[in-house]
């Protein structure tokens, strides 16, 4: 039964009853919501990787040297390599964060005024004498292998003596490295790793190169460079680059390592070329297709 409260008004006129009176929104049309859902187009995915994979392979047939890689999106999942396990790769100036986070790793109190200065000095402008200063402190190689048995990079070896430079690595164990910094654990304090990764990310201008050519306007990058002349392999280089690009949908881990090269500019270029590519087409490597929600009415 209809009761005045809910809109039913009934009036007397001269013994006469009127029909109840229907609300206003009782009278309103019904409206049903409607919205779409994104799956993930998995067979779209995987052939637009294997073509980003062909164009890579193509334009590095026509590179010089030895040119490997390996990418890891954290957001997405994502991974790409060729060549990522290739451990013999020397990192030459890409060392100095490996010293830089073992130190830390080792030290519970952080470093002191002096060792600050030196690590600055050390990532941001490549200072090989406070790399030197700093390797010493942190145990040298017996301590450096302590520390890529601790992260898990078991493809990574320290330079022989005080020979830092001479630290051979794989793509695959440069992203192992990042992920220790991002991720933490591994003996890393957050406060560890946000002094290690902010250096990274205020490089110099002039060594800023590399695998920042995959990055968007707006994203942020952190990377660490090597380059070295190899006078005893036919006068050739070796030309490295790692580092994280973060910004919307993305946090790209990515490292390009090459050796053989004619030049360091060569090497840059390279390096370069791999990174853009990367970059530019990360985003359709997870194509989605909709479907519409099931529908409801909302009254």
């Amino acid at each position: 039964m209809w009761l005045a409260g809910a809109g039913l008004a009934l009036v007397a006129a001269c013994g006469a009853q009127r029909a109840p009176t229907v609300p206003a929104v009782a009278r309103a049309p019904v409206k049903v919501a409607r919205c779409v859902l994104k799956f993930p187009d998995v067979r779209a995915g995987a052939a637009a990787r294997a073509r980003l994979l062909r164009d890579i392979s193509r334009y590095l047939s026509h590179r010089p040297g030895r040119v490997v890689f390996a990418a890891q999106d954290l957001v997405t999942g994502i991974t790409l390599g060729q060549g990522a396990h290739q451990h013999d790769m020397i990192t030459a100036s890409g060392a100095k964060v490996d010293i830089l986070a073992a130190l830390l790793a080792a030290r519970s109190g952080g470093l002191d005024e002096g060792e600050r200065d030196l690590a600055d000095r050390m990532i941001r402008e490549s200072d090989n004498g406070a790399a030197d200063a700093l390797w010493s402190r942190a145990g040298g190689g017996g301590a450096l292998s302590a520390f890529y048995g601790r992260v898990g990079m078991r493809e990574t070896t320290p330079g022989p003596s005080h020979f830092w430079g001479g630290t051979t690595t794989s793509p695959a164990d440069r992203i192992r490295l990042l992920k220790a910094l991002i991720r933490g654990g591994k003996g890393l304090s957050k406060a560890d790793r946000r002094l290690v990764l902010g250096l990274m990310q205020r490089v110099q201008k002039d060594q800023a190169w590399g695998v920042s050519a995959a990055a968007r306007p707006g994203d942020r990058v952190a990377l660490k460079n090597g380059w070295t002349p190899r006078p005893f392999r036919n006068n050739t280089w070796a030309v490295t680059s790692y580092g994280r690009v973060v910004g919307a949908g993305r946090d790209l881990l990515l490292s390009v390592q090459t050796d053989g090269q004619p030049g360091e500019g060569t090497g840059i270029e390279t390096i370069e070329g791999v990174a853009r590519r990367i970059g530019t087409r990360l985003d359709a490597l997870i194509p989605t297709t909709t479907r519409p929600c099931p529908t409801k009415p909302v009254l």
